[in-house]
């Protein structure tokens, strides 16, 4: 009776594991793993390999400064009667900022135009009488003494008459110059005075910039020289504007190199005729040196960790990890060229969608 027992024991635990072999045998066919549940992956963790255009080149930074700018400066002393314009506003070539007190220059102008009325009549009359001694002479009524004298007193006033309007002309000047005006178009960027401020000749005032044109100062390697003029193209991104790509061209190359950093100073002119930019805003490019067309990815697309660079490309459906051979890099656009390997149209993983193991179904969702 117990062999019959251990006899039953034994056949079913025997029919156990055909039924579990069967079973993992079920699990692991490839009819089971075509009807696996594929993972979904949002767009943010995709991209599109694309023929684009990729620039290299020196990679520089330094901040932004206007190409044109004043600091107005008094021309005379007095008080602050009358502000016209302040920080941030737009303003005219020759429009008017301040007004300073003119009281005491308006009468030293005053004067001297009383002065310059005065020498006048007297320059008419010593004239008229120039005149007079002349035909006098030319009677014999009066002596060639006399005659002389005339002249001479002619001149004297002519003299006074020019001296006269010379101090007219300083006393106008002056009065001109209590009125504050902008030497240049542009934006007020700083007002150092107020209502009822005393200044002296020389104080600052107002500083006005003109924004129209801005200049990017940076610097490039010794060793790059040879890869870069006057005239090439520079692409830069700025604080505050993120991923807004401006451009600009180099205007100016220093001559001389920087003997602690072995650097050359370069200026570059950025056109700014909508005025988006603004002065001081720290930038950072790169000089277009080299531009050429190619399929391009995402640097983040690309897992260089190990000895070759490669991609993870969904191919029907599924994830294949490919050896990829690179070119070009486009550091401001965050782009590199694959020469081999990836074709435009290809999707690619990007991010954390990367650990996902080759073979394994995706499917992407979303736009």
């Amino acid at each position: 009776m117990t062999t019959t027992l251990n006899s039953i024991r034994r056949l079913g635990a025997l029919a156990l594991l055909l039924a579990f072999g069967a079973a993992c045998g079920r699990k692991n066919s490839p009819a089971a793993t075509a009807g696996a549940e594929a993972i979904r992956l949002g767009k943010e963790n995709v991209t599109i390999a694309e023929v684009r255009a990729l620039r290299s080149g020196p990679v520089i930074s330094g901040a932004l400064t206007a190409e044109r700018q004043a600091t107005i400066r008094a021309e005379t002393g007095g008080t602050v009667l009358e502000l016209y314009a302040d920080q941030g506003q737009s303003v005219a070539r020759d429009q008017k900022l301040a007004k300073l007190d003119d009281n005491v220059i308006r009468d030293a102008y005053e004067s001297a135009q009383s002065s310059v009325r005065t020498a006048q009549m007297a320059v008419e009359l010593a004239k008229r009488n120039q005149q007079r001694n002349q035909a006098l002479y030319d009677a014999g009524a009066i002596s060639s003494r006399d005659l002389e004298q005339a002249g001479l007193m002619l001149t004297s006033t002519e003299g006074q008459y020019a001296d006269a309007e010379a101090r007219l002309a300083s006393a106008a000047r002056q009065l001109r110059r209590t009125e504050v005006h902008s030497p240049l178009a542009g934006v007020v960027s700083e007002r150092k005075i107020n209502m009822g401020d005393d200044v002296t000749p020389g104080t600052p005032l107002f500083t006005v910039v003109d924004l129209g044109s801005l200049r990017f100062e940076a610097a490039v390697p010794s060793e790059q020289l040879q890869v870069i003029h006057v005239g090439m193209p520079v692409e830069f991104t700025v604080d505050g504007f993120p991923g807004r790509v401006s451009s600009g061209q180099i205007s100016r190359i220093n001559p001389a190199v920087d003997p602690a950093t072995r650097q050359v100073r370069i200026t570059v002119t950025v056109p700014n005729e909508a005025g988006h930019l603004a002065t001081g805003l720290f930038a950072s490019g790169r000089i277009a040196a080299k531009s050429q067309n190619g399929v391009a990815v995402p640097v983040t697309a690309v897992d260089e960790r190990g000895v070759a660079p490669v991609v993870y490309k969904v191919t029907g459906g599924k994830v294949q990890k490919v050896t990829v051979q690179l070119g070009v890099r486009d550091d401001l656009a965050e782009q590199v060229e694959v020469t081999a390997g990836v074709a435009a149209g290809d999707t690619l993983l990007m991010g954390s969608a990367q650990g996902i193991s080759e073979g394994s179904m995706v499917q992407v969702v979303g736009d």
